[in-house]
């Protein structure tokens, strides 16, 4: 099968596609024929081995020090199953399904367990728009229910709104019941607004620390807030949550967890839930929320979707089309 092989950590150049052999499922396994896959920014940090910050050690025991253990990039992929292990009992051959896996799922084919991160897709979404959610959109609930734990009723402000789990995070806050301002660059303030913001905040032309608004819970996506400036338009008791997070946040919130009042909160999305991927298959079925898709590349064009991720520009998810 084609796939994309990141054989050392660099820059986009550094990846190719190669032949290379096609996974066999174990007995508990499921194998996926792709439609389409996606480049996040997990990828992109993972394609260079930058960002890591305090995770750096973990991350590199993990996923290679001097270079990738796997090879084969991308974390989001759907299509149809096209083999299923022995012991398989959810899943038939043919099924239409999307999903998660740390690695793999820039392929022809991806193997993945039974009782991990995959689900049949909803008939509302392509295949295309499927390939992007899984990532956004698991990071957003994990941290909006678990992490922030978001009551309704409260204020949230979302920094980095127009992004792969902004878009989500937007979404899944207005459902569960809170007052919800984005944050994001003009550009895509409309899109914001439509995917049910009550407010939105044009970074570019205002500060949202200096407005006269109280939020119970900052949700910063992309690591663009600081608590020092922040905290003044947090509630008493509110909750700063840093999806992407280095020393300062981790220090901050080990010093405001011991006392009483505002608090850095810092967290990490397992992604990995086959229950959480199953309710957010069930969201997007009551039309509750929707996957954003940006751009689509070919899979021999991967070079150029990692470039395009790394301006930080883009607006939710970005396909890679693998099957015609």
């Amino acid at each position: 099968m084609r796939a994309v092989a990141c054989r050392r950590y660099g820059p986009p150049k550094v990846l190719q596609i190669e032949d290379v052999e096609r996974p066999v499922p174990k007995a508990d396994e499921i194998l996926v024929a792709v439609h389409s896959t996606s480049v996040t920014s997990g990828d992109a940090r993972m394609r260079s081995f930058k960002g890591a910050g305090i995770y750096w050690l973990p991350m590199a025991l993990m996923f290679g020090v001097l270079r990738p253990r796997n090879q084969i990039t991308g974390m989001e992929f759907s299509g149809r199953v096209a083999e299923i292990g022995k012991d398989v009992a959810t899943f038939r051959v043919g099924d239409p399904v999307f999903g998660m896996k740390i690695g793999s799922a820039n392929a022809e084919y991806v193997a993945i367990r039974e009782t991990a991160a995959i689900a049949i897709k909803p008939d509302s979404l392509a295949f295309s728009d499927a390939a992007v959610t899984p990532f956004g959109a698991l990071s957003a609930l994990e941290f909006l229910r678990d992490i922030a734990k978001l009551k309704a009723g409260e204020r949230i402000l979302i920094h980095g709104a127009s992004g792969a789990v902004g878009v989500f995070a937007v979404q899944i806050a207005k459902h569960m019941g809170a007052t919800v301002t984005g944050v994001c660059r003009g550009a895509n303030v409309e899109l914001v607004k439509s995917l049910g913001a009550d407010e939105v905040v044009d970074y570019t032309t205002t500060d949202f620390t200096k407005t006269q608004d109280v939020y119970d819970v900052i949700l910063d996506t992309v690591g663009g807030t600081s608590f020092s400036r922040s905290k003044r338009v947090l509630a008493v008791n509110g909750r700063h949550v840093f999806v992407v997070q280095d020393w300062p946040q981790l220090l901050q919130a080990m010093w405001t967890s011991i006392r009483p009042g505002k608090r850095v909160i810092c967290g990490m999305s397992g992604g990995d839930s086959k229950s959480d991927l199953a309710e957010i298959a069930g969201l997007i079925d009551q039309g509750v929320i929707k996957p954003v898709v940006d751009r689509t590349y070919p899979l021999d064009a991967i070079a150029d979707a990692h470039r395009y991720v790394e301006t930080g520009r883009k607006r939710g998810g970005v396909v890679v089309s693998v099957a015609a």
